[in-house]
């Protein structure tokens, strides 16, 4: 092969790895709708339990439903977030994720009030891991729960 045709080769090589490169960074990741069958509730309307976009999951808000018969359990507030932390969990690792891969949660309260306890069972869900936050209190939530939790996660 003369130098001619080998500078062609390298050229159109990197050419190839570069055009490669550019699709992958800029091409539209694909949308993953997963709807978790084991240990969480099923979603309450049009929406799925998590959205998987390249390696990022969105997970849909979680109130106290019971995982096996999709009834509200209603009670404290404590009851009601312990209920949800763990449909959190049932949702992240049905997806392929885990509560220690948690990027940014969203708790939203009826009463801000409650702030306190939700806090408690809140930090003792996520051991030593502690994620982005954000915390509000707004009018009203489905069901009439007391509280609402939604998370974005890493998927490896």
């Amino acid at each position: 092969m003369d130098n001619k045709a080998l500078v062609n080769l390298v050229a159109a090589a990197a050419a190839g790895a570069l055009a490669g490169a550019l699709v992958q960074r800029w091409s539209s990741p694909r949308i993953q709708c997963i709807n978790v069958e084991k240990g969480a509730p099923k979603p309450i309307g049009p929406y799925c339990s998590a959205v998987r976009v390249g390696n990022l999951l969105y997970c849909s808000g979680q109130v106290a439903l019971d995982p096996a018969t999709g009834e509200f359990q209603g009670g404290s507030v404590k009851s009601q977030t312990q209920r949800v932390m763990a449909n959190v969990k049932a949702v992240l690792e049905g997806s392929g994720s885990s509560m220690d891969r948690v990027v940014k949660a969203t708790v939203f309260l009826q009463d801000m009030g409650d702030f306190a306890a939700v806090n408690e069972i809140y930090a003792a869900a996520f051991g030593n891991h502690r994620p982005a936050r954000s915390a509000v209190e707004v009018a009203k939530l489905p069901k009439g729960a007391l509280v609402e939790v939604e998370v974005i996660a890493s998927v490896a």
